[in-house]
């Protein structure tokens, strides 16, 4: 599938970081602030969540634009402190990391509340890594694009790319107004492939993976895997997920009654749009069998099926 390049302004680079405020957590190093900022970092979630520190746990976010953020813990509501370039942390004297979610608020707005997407683990099966990188996982659309999923008891959505020569992938979507700073995704390992599972994102959210190239370019790139694209001219990736239910069981059951390999086999390639241009699916139904077996032929493939963002 053809991806949509949208060059992206190029990064000005990180602001030096101010010192840490009373309460906040322990400065980033440098090197690893600006990776992070600039969108070229291979593992965010070292970086972000919460991490064991002397004097108690460290809880790290990455909220561009919020007004303030607080760390929610058994009810009780400790504000962030600010590090600039959107970064807030804090640390409570806790012995082990509890269960949080942290609380945003942008410009007037009241404040909501919101699971870390840095507090999960990843959520894709060391088995389907294994099989990408032997290049031979036989069923990729399982593994890549974006899933609506319960992950660790929250619902939301994995997003998962092989891009294995960037050096940063985020996630941007409509509603971050497609820039991804707030969502870097982690690098898992040498399979090439980037994950982030997202809290509370659903069916229907527009998507694109921002790339960090190692040229220093960075590039809006639709889901190769997407299972949903918008209509052209538009160009975003949309999470969605099948509903359908099949029903033909006694079909299955009646064509394992013949040896495939005692069985006639001549197949009829079609690309519907252009055989009777006009016909929907359900029209096409009613002629295309008819027409098939006329010629002779016992199976029909079509192309292609799913959505592509060049209509022609």
């Amino acid at each position: 599938m053809a991806l949509h390049d949208t060059p992206l302004p190029e990064s000005a680079g990180p602001v030096p970081s101010a010192p840490a405020a009373p309460g906040a957590a322990p400065p980033l190093d440098p090197a690893d602030r600006g990776r992070l900022l600039a969108g070229a970092h291979h593992d965010p979630h070292a970086l972000l969540g919460a991490h064991p520190v002397p004097g108690g746990i460290a809880f790290r976010a990455l909220r561009p634009f919020a007004r303030e953020v607080a760390v929610v813990v058994d009810g009780g509501r400790t504000p962030l402190v600010s590090e600039g370039d959107g970064l807030f942390s804090v640390v409570l004297p806790l012995d082990t990391i509890p269960a949080y979610t942290l609380a945003v608020a942008y410009e007037d707005d009241e404040a909501a509340e919101t699971h870390d997407p840095y507090r999960f683990l990843p959520a894709l099966g060391a088995f389907d890594l294994h099989l990408i990188g032997e290049g031979r996982h036989e069923e990729l659309w399982t593994a890549l694009g974006a899933h609506p999923m319960t992950h660790q008891g929250v619902t939301g959505t994995r997003f998962t790319v092989w891009a294995p020569n960037a050096l940063g992938v985020r996630v941007a979507t409509d509603f971050t107004h497609w820039d991804g700073t707030a969502f870097p995704m982690r690098s898992l390992g040498s399979s090439g492939v980037w994950e982030l599972f997202l809290p509370g994102v659903g069916e229907g959210t527009r998507y694109k993976f921002e790339i960090h190239s190692r040229h220093g370019h960075r590039f809006l790139k639709a889901d190769p895997m997407a299972r949903r694209t918008e209509a052209p001219p538009n160009t975003a990736s949309v999470v969605t997920a099948s509903h359908y239910e099949w029903g033909d069981a006694e079909w299955f059951a009646r064509r394992a009654a013949t040896p495939v390999h005692e069985a006639p086999f001549s197949v009829y390639e079609v690309h519907l749009p252009s055989w009777r241009p006009g016909l929907t699916y359900r029209e096409l139904a009613d002629v295309l069998p008819a027409y098939v077996t006329d010629l002779g032929f016992t199976h029909v493939e079509l192309m292609p099926v799913a959505e592509h963002p060049f209509g022609p």
